[in-house]
């Protein structure tokens, strides 16, 4: 008798560890899936997980909100222009991960990422990047920049649990823009937009790469009927005295991607000297590292806010 009871307790004592064993399995299953969350971004939906430790990026407007952020990154390509506020990137303590229109791929399979954070310069070669590690797509639609932007700062604040911390840096940003919206309506100057590119200038208006000095900052468009592009239209200094803008925009392309300012020589030519702009000192030369290099991210946007409200001082 003694002997069944004690091969009973046995039968009962292994059914329980079994039953934990089973329920630690599923708990640990249910644990590795809740720390994963499904990301619908611009190329696809992809579940990445949350809080990743090994992360790279190709975008340095998202670089420059995860910084701002504190959060970790690994590796970034610094085979490109590096913005120079961003300069901490370029050092050994970061792996580099090739250029932003060649990424190094073995480079990225000896690091293998848990993340992949890329925009329009990769976006041709999001499903090779996929195949290393999850990557999603977060660069910034011009056509609505500051939903865009928004959108992406959510996607931030969920995969890094920083929700609370990102609505608070955005509504800071919100009250900017509103105040140089009404220091815009106030003034109710126009202006035109241009990027200097070694000895050619294109113009940019409204819903382009940087037409959210009017679509979002309220700077009336001296000429609204020019074509939405990435690289502008192709215009002449015989245009920019013809529009005679009020405030004449400058980005220098040539110091954002080699470092050479030559815009003011460029631009500050004996035909612009005509206009209202030049003669009131309003050609405004707008940082590159901002508006070329980093658009959409938390520091470079207030930055934009800031150039375009001092501007109108």
């Amino acid at each position: 008798m003694k002997k069944i009871l004690i091969l009973f307790s046995i039968s009962i004592l292994f059914t329980v560890l079994a039953a934990c064993g089973d329920s630690e399995d599923t708990g640990s299953k249910q644990s590795a899936e809740a720390e994963k969350i499904s990301i619908k971004h611009e190329l696809d939906t992809t579940d990445v997980p949350v809080n990743p430790e090994k992360v790279v990026v190709f975008d340095f407007g998202t670089l420059d909100s995860l910084d701002k952020l504190g959060i970790n990154v690994l590796g970034v390509p610094q085979g490109g222009s590096i913005p120079e506020y961003l300069s901490k990137y370029e050092s050994n303590d970061y792996e580099n991960v090739g250029s932003l229109k060649e990424p190094d791929f073995d480079k990225l399979a000896e690091i293998d990422p848990d993340l992949i954070i890329i925009s329009g310069r990769q976006a041709e070669l999001y499903d090779q990047l996929s195949e290393l590690a999850p990557t999603i797509y977060l660069g910034v639609d011009t056509t609505r920049y500051m939903d865009s932007f928004k959108e992406n700062l959510d996607i931030i604040g969920k995969i890094w649990d920083k929700e609370d911390e990102v609505q608070t840096q955005l509504a800071a940003i919100e009250d900017s823009i509103a105040s140089l919206q009404e220091k815009a309506k106030a003034s109710d100057v126009n202006g035109l937009i241009i990027l200097a590119n070694d000895d050619k200038i294109s113009a940019y208006g409204a819903n382009s790469r940087f037409g959210l000095i009017h679509d979002v900052f309220g700077i009336k468009p001296v000429d609204e009927n020019i074509e939405a592009s990435t690289h502008g239209m192709n215009v002449s200094f015989e245009y920019v005295v013809e529009k005679d803008p009020d405030m004449l925009y400058v980005i220098d392309r040539s110091a954002a991607v080699e470092g050479n300012s030559t815009a003011k020589q460029l631009v500050e030519n004996k035909l612009v000297e005509n206009t209202k702009a030049y003669q009131n000192d309003n050609i405004v030369y707008l940082n590159p590292d901002f508006w070329y290099l980093s658009g959409g991210g938390l520091v470079s946007v207030e930055e934009m806010v800031n150039e375009i409200s001092d501007s109108l001082e």
